[in-house]
């Protein structure tokens, strides 16, 4: 795996992050001890190589945590632990918000959440992405991709690419649904 020059193939999690890449786990672990807040200053630290400085890590934690409709009161809670599955989801999407890696990718960060839930982590998404970072999204249901700009679409059946267009797929995905595009892949 090559990502911005460098062969990540066997490289450990830190080193990943470090070269700037993210992952969102479908169903993020609880880390009893650690706060939200130590862990996000401890891995903004290890990923920039650099001192976190408190008060401006605060105040933009603050604000990202504001943008989420997040309850600043999480901040200081054992990451994960007791989240619903809405609030899980809502700290990774703070977690990329912070960290600012140059490629993310989601591992099916719309899982279980609520129609409300789904806006405010696209919304996050929307806030994240720009032309200097790349995002990969992987979903089974389309509704998160709307209103996101989406270079490439790419739908997969039984581990092989059925599919591939770009964002007016989703559209197609949304009105007509998955198994639409099984059928006519299957012709």
């Amino acid at each position: 795996i090559l990502f911005r020059g460098q062969d990540v193939t066997h490289e450990g999690a830190d080193v990943r992050a470090r070269a700037g890449m993210f992952l969102s786990f479908q169903t993020p672990e609880e880390i009893p001890g650690v706060t939200l807040e130590a862990f996000l200053r401890t891995a903004q630290s290890a990923v920039t190589g650099k001192d976190v400085k408190v008060l401006s890590f605060r105040r933009e934690l603050s604000r990202q945590m504001e943008a989420l409709g997040m309850d600043p009161a999480y901040a200081d809670r054992y990451l994960n632990v007791g989240f619903s599955g809405g609030e899980k989801k809502k700290a990774e999407i703070l977690q990329l918000l912070m960290l600012k890696p140059k490629l993310a990718l989601l591992d099916e960060t719309d899982s279980g959440l609520d129609v409300d839930a789904v806006k405010t982590v696209a919304d996050g998404v929307r806030a994240y992405h720009n032309r200097d970072n790349a995002l990969i999204i992987i979903t089974h249901n389309a509704k998160i991709l709307e209103g996101l700009t989406v270079d490439y679409v790419h739908v997969l059946d039984d581990r092989k690419i059925v599919r591939t267009g770009d964002g007016r797929l989703v559209g197609e995905i949304i009105e007509e649904g998955f198994r639409a595009l099984k059928e006519e892949a299957g012709k």
